[in-house]
This record gives C-alpha cells, sequence and structure tokens, in this order.
C-alpha cells in the first residue's frame, strides 16, 4: 500500500510535496548520499564497535541481499526486537533497502505482547537478541516462530546458531550476491508499523511511509541545529518512536554521529556523553530526573552537550529549570506528539526558560492543531479540550483496524488524539493529560496533570500519579499513588496544606486517598501506565 495510490490522500500528497514537507528522498537515499560524500565520517557506536558511513552501507545492503535469501521482499513485514545495539541500526536499513516494512518492538515486551504484535502484523520473519538484561530473547524468538504459521525465520544478534534460528554475525559476515536487491522503494510506500505503547490497552499498530515517519526528525534537524559534527546520544529506546526518529533517523537524515546506551543508568550515560563527545540527545523526561540525581560537576563533564529534547512523559516544571540551572550550556526543550502523528509541537532551544517549563512547543510547520470543548466545538485560547491534529506526520491507518481508523478521524479530517490541552494566545500547546486522563467528581472535572504538577513541588514526593476511582456516591474519588523522596508518608492533610492553602488549588481537587509504591509500571517510553494503577486500588476500593 502506497499513501499515493490511494486517492482519499490525493490533495493532501500534493500539497506536501509543493510545500516541501515531503520529498523523494528516503533513509536508503540518505545513506547511499552521505556514504558517497564522506565515506570515512562516523556514523553509528555503541560502545562494543564504531562504523562510518561508507562501512555501514556496504555490510547492511550486503544483510540485505542476504535476507533476501531468507525469503524477504518488498512489502514483507519483519518484527524486529532489538536493544539499543548497532545491529539494529543494520537490520533496518537493509529492510528499508529490501522496501519491507520493518515492525520495531521494545526489548522490555514479553511472549504475550511480542506474539500478539507478530501474528498482528502477519509478519514473515522475526529478528531478536539474544540473551539481554538476564532474558533469553533467543528462546522466546523460537517458541514464538514455531507458533505462529507465517513465520518463515527466526535471526538471533550475540546469540549464534541454534535449532531454527540464524545467527546475525554470520548473516552480516557472509558473502551475499547483492545483484538480488530490488529498486529502491519509494517514500510513500509503506515503510514501518510503530505499535503504541499500550497505556490503556493492547497496543495498535500505526502504519507509516518513510515521507510520515521523517517528517518528525526532518523538522528537528533544523530545529535543534543539528549539523555533521553532531554526536547523538541515544539512550531512549530505538524500537520506539523517539529513539527511533530521533535517534536513529535524525542523525542519518543530518549526516551526523549516533551513539548508543543499551542499558540505561545515570553514571553510564554520563560516563558515554563524555566519553563520545555527545552534543544533544532525546529522551523521556525520567532519564533527565536520574541523570541529575547522579551528575557531580567535579566528576562529569557534559559541557559538550548543547540539547536535551524530551517527549513522550510530561515533563513537570520544576525539572526543566533544575536541567538549566545545573547543565548550563544544555537547553532542555519539550515536545509533543505521538506514535499516530510523530512530532506537532517542539519549543526551540531559543525559547526563555519560561516558555518551555510552561509549555510543550509551538506547531512545527506544516501542522495545524486545534482544540476541540466535550461540545465538539473549537476552544478559546487557554480554554482546555481535546487536542485535534492535521498534517503531514499522521500515520496512514492502524494496521488492520480500519474501524478504529475511521473512529480516530473527524468528519473535517481532523486527527482525534485523545489527549488534553490548551493553546494560549502565542500559539504555544500545553498538554495537560489524556482524556481518560480527567477525573469527574459529582459533576465537576479534575485535571489529573495539574494536581500532579502541584504535588511534584512537595518536599517528600519523588514521583506522583494521580488516578480516578469508580466511587457510588460522587461517581470517581481522586487517588495519589506517591513514589516517596524519604521516609515521611504524608496524610490527606497534609495534601489539603500543600494543595489549596500553599498552592490555591480548589479544595475538591485535593485526592481523597493516597497509596505509596516504590516505582510505577511503565511503557518503554517512560509513560505511567495509569490503567493498571486503576485496577490494582479499584480492587482494594
Amino acid at each position: 500500500m502506497t499513501v499515493s495510490a490511494d486517492p482519499r490522500f490525493e490533495d493532501q500528497v500534493r500539497a506536501y510535496y509543493e510545500a516541501g514537507y515531503w520529498d523523494h528522498s528516503t533513509l536508503v537515499t540518505a545513506i547511499d548520499h552521505w556514504a558517497e560524500v564522506d565515506p570515512g565520517h562516523p556514523y553509528i557506536s555503541d560502545g562494543a564497535s564504531t562504523y562510518s558511513y561508507g562501512e555501514f552501507r556496504k555490510r547492511a545492503w550486503n544483510l540485505a541481499a542476504g535476507l533476501i535469501g531468507l525469503g524477504v521482499r518488498p512489502g514483507d513485514r519483519v518484527v524486529v526486537q532489538l536493544p539499543n545495539w548497532n545491529e539494529f541500526f543494520f537490520v533496518y536499513a537493509a529492510l528499508a533497502r529490501i522496501g519491507a516494512v520493518m515492525v520495531p518492538v521494545v526489548s522490555v515486551y514479553r511472549e504475550h505482547e511480542v506474539q500478539f504484535i507478530v501474528e498482528n502484523s502477519e509478519a514473515v520473519g522475526l529478528v531478536t537478541a539474544g540473551e539481554f538484561r538476564g532474558f533469553d530473547h533467543a528462546a522466546m524468538g523460537e517458541k514464538i516462530a514455531a507458533a505462529v504459521p507465517g513465520v518463515s525465520f527466526h535471526v538471533t544478534a550475540r546469540a549464534g546458531d541454534g535449532d531454527g534460528r540464524v545467527d546475525l554475525g554470520t548473516l552480516l559476515a557472509a558473502e551475499h550476491d547483492t545483484n538480488t536487491l530490488p529498486p529502491v522503494s519509494a517514500a510513500d510506500d509503506a515503510h514501518i508499523i510503530l505499535y503504541s505503547s499500550g497505556t490503556e490497552s493492547r497496543p495498535k499498530g500505526c502504519l507509516h511511509t518513510w515521507n510520515t515517519a521523517s517528517f518528525l526528525p526532518k523538522q528537528a534537524v533544523p530545529v535543534l541545529g543539528m549539523t555533521r559534527s553532531d554526536v547523538m546520544f541515544v539512550p531512549s529506546p530505538v524500537a520506539h518512536t523517539l529513539g527511533l526518529t530521533l535517534g536513529v533517523m535524525a542523525p542519518t537524515i543530518a549526516g551526523a554521529q549516533a551513539h548508543l546506551l543499551d542499558i540505561f543508568s545515570p553514571v553510564a550515560a554520563l560516563e558515554r556523553i563524555d566519553a563520545y563527545k555527545c552534543t544533544g540527545t532525546a529522551s523521556p523526561a525520567p532519564f533527565i530526573r536520574m541523570l541529575l540525581d547522579a551528575y557531580d560537576p567535579a566528576v562529569h563533564d557534559v559541557s559538550r552537550l548543547r540539547f536535551w529534547l524530551t517527549a513522550g512523559a510530561a515533563i513537570p516544571a520544576s525539572l526543566v529549570g533544575e536541567a538549566q540551572e545545573r547543565l548550563s550550556g544544555c537547553r532542555v526543550v519539550s515536545a509533543y506528539g505521538s506514535s499516530e502523528v510523530m512530532m506537532a509541537t517542539v519549543c526551540r532551544p531559543e525559547d526563555s526558560i519560561e516558555r518551555i517549563a510552561s509549555s510543550d512547543g509551538a506547531p512545527v510547520p506544516g501542522v495545524e492543531l486545534r482544540i476541540v470543548d466535550f461540545d465538539e466545538q473549537q476552544a478559546d485560547p487557554g480554554v482546555d479540550g481535546e487536542i485535534r491534529y492535521r498534517g503531514p506526520g499522521r500515520m496512514l491507518e492502524y494496521w488492520r483496524r480500519p474501524e478504529l481508523t475511521a473512529e480516530g478521524q473527524d468528519s473535517a479530517g481532523w486527527w482525534r488524539t485523545g489527549d488534553l490541552g490548551r493553546i494560549d494566545e502565542h500559539g504555544y500547546l500545553r498538554v495537560t493529560g489524556r482524556i481518560k486522563d480527567i477525573i469527574i467528581r459529582g459533576g465537576f472535572n479534575i485535571s489529573a496533570r495539574e494536581v500532579e504538577e502541584a504535588l511534584l513541588l512537595h518536599p517528600s514526593i519523588a514521583d506522583v500519579a494521580v488516578v480516578g476511582l469508580p466511587d457510588d456516591a460522587v461517581g470517581e474519588r481522586a487517588c495519589a499513588v506517591v513514589v516517596a523522596r524519604d521516609d515521611t508518608r504524608l496524610t490527606i492533610e497534609d495534601l489539603r496544606h500543600h494543595l489549596a492553602d500553599e498552592h490555591k488549588i480548589a479544595m475538591w481537587k485535593v485526592p481523597e486517598r493516597i497509596e505509596y509504591v516504590g516505582e510505577f509500571p511503565r511503557t518503554a517510553t517512560g509513560k505511567i501506565q495509569k490503567f493498571a494503577l486503576r485496577a490494582k486500588y479499584s480492587d482494594r476500593a
């Protein structure tokens, strides 16, 4: 399926091409270009090996021929579950060279989730790690490959050969006939299926072309001022939207370098940023918090770091100010997007700290946003409502889910994001939660995000999630689930004092229940899985 072949998209396709938001370049042409211009320029490293653009292209196109030998053809789906290793780049580039569709899966997913994605995407093959972080991905992959009839091969990285599987290292080292490679696929052909990270339900597959998927990094490169001299530090999972687009696509488009970290620890991150002279990074907000807690300016040199883009989870305003104060040469910038629409808004490095701390940025060129209230009317500036999107980064469809695709679009062609937010008089967006994150108590709406932001200013709270629990009398009551910073255990009265007296939040918004946890269940991008908290504590209500 190609977007240009679908009559529903003809006018949009024409407009995006005329405006320059889309073009005929692809991942393959970008790699070819930089390999020709400067083949010795460093491209990727992961602490175990380093490859230049020229070396990478030769090995990646050879691997593509090897995958053709395993039966991969243009348009086929291949599920790839690899950590932040160089091998991910090789497999992705090889599949793109064939014209196959990569289906990346984060390494934290296990058999239940991975098999669902393999079956749902109708994949012909599966690529996994061997053992990673104490889990045997090779054994899991073998079981899935045997259970799903359409899977014809299972390739493993850093695992060696085994029954029914092929070693990726062996496949990379062998000489394959590159004359079997097909013509390079078009920028509007199906390119990737990104499965949503599942904060509310089972993941859905978001089908993108190269043009829709690369809209995000193509916008980020000029906004962040990325050049060939930049080294992008990549701690966010490359199998997820943020790591894939800003850690893989953006450096490739810019002809820059990418340095991968497979297991995040704040000390390791600080050491790698110094050792590999990293100049920028992108991650969910929790990574920033952990790094700041470990940062010692007398030990760690992060002076080359110019920008830190954060997306995927809300960044507290207090964290923006702290990062700016302690990482003086680095600007934290927030952005908003999703697997469905890619990047919608972003703050610029030149924006004021106050602007960055109070918003999620302004729409990037080509993107239109509107805020719609619960009566389907456009909301006034500063008023909360659902964020609706129209722009070049929107996916083609939810894979094999036409009914969900239809539900996601309103009658005027705007995409229903399911997120709540407001746009100020200057055009900057502030995301305030999910529609399902609104707690309705006795007919009054409580924004969980508003209460969480205020609670995070309490010295005894390290992290917090506010969820609505069912109540027969008022519909829902707010429950604050807290990760403590110290041994203090707050009472409801303490919360009332902090929220109502100190921060002047309406009394009816104050949580009526507190639960303490050691850590939150999270998605791969750091989003708190509130559905799990609601299920857990509703049972105790």
